[in-house]
């Protein structure tokens, strides 16, 4: 998994595992922390003054961007949101601590103006521009609520949160200020319009849709795109002339598609600067190369393994999928993933919240782990056992599970596949590259089973409408095709309660209702430590940091 800017709010597929970050702890050998959220992070924090100016900053990627519009459903993936993170803005960003604070750069003020309705005022810096020279203006901030709000299905965005509740976005006082009234409370307001595209990438359909699907032809960051090359699955990021802002260090930024087992050898070669370094062998691997460190702190996301409910599919009766649930040992999973980096490893337990985050309970206590009674409500439904695999009505009960070419991921699946074969059920295992996995395998549910990741954000209840809200005209990013009108209503008052108290007593009752829907079962916040070079400054495992590209370079 890889660990993204937490000002872009929405949750973010991601292929690969360990990429997200966060594990914690001492540089000994043996375990690491616990894993849980913390107000710390890793990054080799030095005065800009200590640094080279110039340098090349060389990343991994899993895959080349479908599209280079984040707000996009193709285009909302960790490998887009590497690529746009040092190109675009949005309104707020945290610290280590998910202390949310106003970006200068491009927001002089934003201000909760009015509770009823409830209004906040988005005052835009008088230098922002985007690279064209035009100026931000409040009809970037209205094209973009246009855009996603749902009134219009052809605008295939990956999550309508937060925009739909809106009611109108109107001229300030200039120009330079967007009035933004709600017509429905929500309580993440400091989550919207992150990022901040141009009114080119959402004044209709067409734009949104393939505006930005080979390139992204106008942005606003301290960096541009100078070089795309599909033939070596390379991006250069240079520095943009018309950036107004604090003058960053590195002169470019590298981003190259790699398999997983390349990216640790590059880091140890000098080819990159940061990739993951999962597990024990991964971090004992990363600590004994010349040059490198491990860098580590928690950080939101998990990674798990989604069912497909889709009518239809052999997965679409509830019951059967709260049947294999039971046979999924997570915990096992987890250990065997996180042995040797962090302390009494634990499955997690909650859909929305992540362990150490503020509203995390664990509601998974009705799906624990317990063959005997998966195999009790396989036959209760009829699937009578006949030699290795069940059968019924002259379907045999095997199920396919994809997942990203991976290692780690395909380790998992043989836990499961040992594990469903006690009881009578067949497990396929599929891996597929990252190019194409989410776009081609599962957007459009070519899976039983399926297993990534998911990177979160400073907006924990984001994750809410856009995966698990059920609308069978326009999916979003509800992969699985799972939900109720029933889970929707309580979706609806969760992201509308004011009251973060009775907005996580909200989004737990989401939450069980979610496991009860088997949904998915999520397996570990990463451990995710990063095999960092030495020489790399401000840069590393970030927690709830976001990056400031200006500041990250090399030391002298």
């Amino acid at each position: 998994m890889r660990r993204v800017s937490t000002s872009i709010r929405f949750v973010i597929p991601i292929a690969a595992v360990g990429l997200v970050l966060s594990g914690c702890g001492s540089d000994s050998g043996g375990a690491s922390g616990s894993g849980e959220l913390g107000t710390t992070n890793d990054i080799n924090p030095h005065p800009v003054s200590d640094l080279k100016d110039g340098g090349n900053l060389r990343l991994p990627l899993t895959s080349f961007p479908e599209s280079f519009n984040y707000l996009q459903v193709d285009g909302t993936t960790g490998d887009t949101a590497s690529v746009v993170g040092p190109l675009l803005g949005s309104p707020f960003v945290s610290n280590a601590a998910n202390e949310l604070s106003v970006d200068k750069n491009y927001f002089t003020d934003v201000q909760l103006t009015s509770t009823n309705p409830q209004v906040v005022t988005y005052t835009i810096n008088p230098k922002a521009v985007w690279t064209d020279g035009s100026p931000i203006t409040w009809e970037d901030l209205r094209s973009e609520f246009q855009a996603q709000n749902g009134s219009d299905n052809r605008y295939l965005v990956s999550s309508t949160d937060g925009y739909d509740r809106i009611g109108s976005v109107e001229r300030g006082v200039d120009d330079r200020q967007a009035v933004v009234t709600y017509k429905q409370p929500y309580g993440e307001w400091k989550g919207m319009f992150s990022p901040l595209y141009p009114k080119a990438a959402t004044e209709s359909p067409e734009a949104l849709n393939n505006w930005a699907r080979t390139t992204l032809p106008v942005s606003a960051g301290p960096f541009v795109i100078t070089n795309l090359d599909r033939t070596q699955n390379r991006i250069t990021l240079g520095r943009n002339p018309k950036w107004w802002g604090e003058t960053p260090k590195l002169d470019t930024i590298t981003l190259s598609v790699l398999d997983a087992q390349a990216m640790l050898p590059a880091v140890q070669n000098n080819e990159l600067d940061v990739a993951a370094a999962p597990g024990l062998e991964g971090v004992t691997t990363a600590r004994n190369s010349p040059g490198v460190e491990v860098r580590r702190s928690p950080a939101p996301g998990y990674s798990f393994i989604a069912f497909n409910g889709a009518p239809g599919s052999i997965l679409a009766d509830v019951k059967l999928r709260q049947a294999l649930a039971k046979a999924v040992d997570r915990q096992t999973i987890v250990e065997t993933f996180l042995h040797g980096v962090v302390d009494n490893p634990k499955a997690l337990g909650n859909h929305v919240y992540v362990s150490g985050q503020v509203g995390y309970q664990d509601n998974s206590a009705p799906y624990a782990f317990n063959l005997d009674q998966a195999a009790k409500e396989l036959d209760a439904l009829g699937w009578v056992r006949r030699g290795d695999v069940r059968e019924k009505d002259g379907k045999q009960l095997v199920v396919r599970d994809v997942m990203y070419q991976q290692d780690a991921w395909v380790n998992d699946a043989k836990i499961i596949q040992a594990d469903f074969q006690k009881i009578g059920v067949k497990l396929d295992i599929q891996t597929v590259p990252g190019q194409g996995l989410f776009t081609n395998v599962i957007d459009p549910g070519n899976y039983d089973l399926a297993q990534w990741s998911i990177g979160g954000t400073s907006f924990p209840l984001g994750i809410l409408k856009q995966l698990f809200y059920y609308n069978p005209s326009n999916w979003l990013g509800n992969k699985s095709r799972i939900g109720s009108p029933e889970l929707n209503a309580v979706i609806d008052q969760a992201v509308a309660e004011l009251d973060p108290a009775k907005a996580i007593e909200l989004a737990n009752q989401a939450d069980r209702m979610i496991w009860d829907e088997v949904w998915s079962l999520p397996f570990n916040q990463p451990a995710g430590t990063l095999a960092v070079r030495k020489d790399l400054a401000n840069y590393g495992a970030f927690g709830m940091a976001d990056k400031d590209y200006t500041k990250i370079g090399f030391l002298k």
